[in-house]
Order: structure tokens, then C-alpha cells, then sequence
């Protein structure tokens, strides 16, 4: 009941920070549970891979990626695609699956980077139409004003600025955390993209070895 009053004294500005925390807190949550459910092992996948492809178990090594969560597994699928059908430039594949996954992961986080920047503004909005309402009753009552007569637009004043500042700055954390993950999970990929191009490259290598051999 203490917030709701605290809402309804900030006025129209209150409930547009408010909106605003709200979808910042469901960004967040969804993020945070979509990053959790992701996070793999990608040494032990990369691993598994490569002892399974080096049976030529490529629909084995395809099945086991479409059954691992996560942005690494569809980059690593689609590499073994590649690779399997007899495409040369496996690294373009990756750099395309990468168009795809990098952008689902920084999806709706700029929303959040907009909320940490806005919202201190709508709370300085407040503080403003909070001022002027003020000023606006010293002039209409001239000298016969009292500080009960400038307490509802002093209160409003300062009630949005402390609003806009208590989502602006949990925003801006969950936004860098978050960031932070999104990186995480690029540098990852880039790492497995590596061994598993270095792997088709050995193999590649190899064949034309065996054939030379067989020529000779």
C-alpha cells in the first residue's frame, strides 16, 4: 500500500518508470534463464565431436549437436554439415551460423541499455513538473504560501528523481552482466569454431596424403 501511494504522489512519470522497471526486470529473468540453460562444457562437447567424427560418424556428431542447448552446438552443426557435404569453405558456414546466434543472444538487451539511459531522465522530468508546480503556487498565493502549500510538488519533485535513479542503476548492471555473458559465450565460439576448422583441416590433409600414397 506504502508504494502505491509512493506511485501515485510521482504522478504520470511514476507509472512510465515503473513500466519501465517491470520490462527491464522480465529482460533480464528471461536472459538470465535462456544464458543458464545454455551454458555447456565445450571442451567436453569439442571432444566428443572429434572422437566421433573420427569414426566418420557425421549423422552421430549431427544428432549429438542438435541435442546439446546452446549457440556453440549450432555452430559446430553447422560446420559438420559443411564438412559433409563436400563444401570447401567450412569457415564461411560458421561465420554465417554466427549471423544467426550472435544477434539471438543481444536480442532485447539494447532495450534494457535504453532504460538505464532514459530513466534518469524521466526522473529530472518529474523533478521538473514537480518545480514548476511549485513556482506556479508561489505565484498564484504570492507571499501568503507556506511549506504545507509546496510539500505535494516538492514530494513529487523528488519522489521521480529517486525512482528514475533506482531502476536506471540496477538496469545498467543487469545490462553489463549480461553483455558480459554475451561475450563469453562469442569467445567460446570462436575457440570451438578454431578446433573444429583445424580438426576438417588435419583430416583434409590426411586424405590427400593416403591417396597420394595409393598413387604412388
Amino acid at each position: 500500500m506504502e508504494v502505491y501511494e509512493y506511485i501515485s504522489r510521482g504522478g504520470p512519470i511514476m507509472w512510465i518508470i515503473l513500466f519501465c522497471s517491470i520490462v527491464v526486470t522480465f529482460i533480464f529473468l528471461e536472459k538470465w534463464f535462456l544464458f543458464h540453460r545454455e551454458q555447456i562444457d565445450v571442451g567436453d562437447l569439442v571432444k566428443g565431436l572429434i572422437n566421433v567424427l573420427k569414426r566418420d560418424g557425421y549423422v552421430e556428431a549431427i544428432t549429438l549437436c542438435d541435442n546439446t542447448p546452446g549457440p556453440i552446438a549450432h555452430i559446430l552443426m553447422a560446420a559438420i554439415k559443411s564438412y559433409k557435404d563436400g563444401e570447401s569453405n567450412i569457415k564461411q558456414s560458421i561465420e554465417d551460423a554466427a549471423l544467426i546466434e550472435i544477434p539471438r543472444l543481444e536480442k532485447h538487451l539494447n532495450v534494457m541499455a535504453t532504460v538505464a539511459y532514459i530513466t534518469p531522465l524521466l526522473g529530472l522530468l518529474g523533478t521538473v513538473i514537480g518545480m514548476m508546480g511549485a513556482f506556479r503556487d508561489i505565484n498564484m498565493k504570492g507571499g501568503m504560501i507556506n511549506a504545507s502549500d509546496l510539500s505535494g510538488n516538492i514530494e513529487l519533485a523528488l519522489i521521480t528523481t529517486a525512482a528514475g535513479l533506482c531502476v536506471a542503476i540496477p538496469s545498467y548492471v543487469g545490462y553489463n552482466f549480461l553483455l558480459s555473458r554475451v561475450e563469453s559465450f562469442v569467445l567460446e565460439m570462436e575457440k570451438a569454431s578454431s578446433e573444429i576448422i583445424y580438426f576438417f583441416n588435419n583430416r583434409k590433409n590426411k586424405e590427400k596424403s593416403d591417396v597420394i600414397s595409393e598413387i604412388d
